[in-house]
């Protein structure tokens, strides 16, 4: 999703979703909506996300849990996933305490100085789009699922996991011709560092203690934890995981 871009950017921020800009892991989150949505028990999604850690703890990682996530929803229509990922957002906004105060206070601060504003995430459209709408992001940059006939097929391509944050920013800095030193980029989990260290200013959300080493190494600025956020509560989050 791109809306209109603000040519007169003097930089980019690049902030990860899942516990950096909201408070939750927007995948896992909205899977278990998705499931009543559908009418499935709660204990299906139970046992649903116990597959998904099994499969992070695994050789494959982050990484193969993402795809085995996308998996899921093989054959759904694309509308219908839509529309009830809209339905997640409202909730979430309806309930309070979706979006974590002080990184929508930078994202403000830096669309005052006209900076481009860019979500990087591993999560897919259905979740990214309607939080984009909401903080008027330039641009989403999430994973994008196969579709065929109005339907998901379970493959993916362009993952937005780990170093394919890094090649999604490195990307936008090159097309919009801009300077790493002149970009922030905010993160909460070791698997965005090579996200961070793409620009002149990173910024580290939370307590990770990967994380952490390096902003007391670089200085780095950092943020308090996103209220709510459990960490380990699940492998395959739509942030860079």
């Amino acid at each position: 999703m791109t809306s209109g871009l603000a040519t007169t950017a003097r930089g980019a921020a690049f902030f990860d979703v899942d516990e950096t800009l909201i408070t939750r892991k927007s995948m896992l989150s909205f899977l278990r909506d998705y499931y009543r949505w559908l009418g499935r028990p709660d204990s299906a999604a139970d046992d649903t996300v116990a597959s998904l850690r099994d499969i992070a703890a695994g050789p494959g990682g982050r990484a193969a849990s993402n795809r085995a996530y996308y998996r899921l929803f093989a054959g759904h229509r694309v509308a219908e996933v839509t529309a009830a990922g809209q339905q997640w957002f409202d909730d979430g906004m309806t309930s309070g305490g979706l979006f974590h105060p002080p990184a929508l206070l930078a994202l403000r601060e830096h669309q005052q100085r006209g900076d481009l504003v860019v979500l990087v995430s591993g999560s897919f459209a259905a979740c990214l789009d309607p939080i984009a709408r909401y903080v008027h992001a330039d641009i989403a940059l999430g994973t994008v699922p196969e579709v065929s006939g109005g339907s998901y097929t379970g493959e993916v391509r362009d993952v937005r996991i780990g170093a394919g944050k890094a090649e999604a920013v490195a990307e936008v800095l090159r097309e919009r011709e801009l300077r790493p030193e002149d970009c922030h980029a905010y993160g909460d989990h070791a698997s965005d560092l090579d996200l961070l260290r793409q620009v002149g200013h990173p910024v580290v959300v939370g307590d990770d203690p990967v994380l952490l080493e390096h902003a007391h190494r670089g200085r780095w600025r950092r943020l308090p934890p996103a209220v709510g956020a459990v960490r380990g509560a699940g492998p395959a989050e739509p942030s860079a995981r």
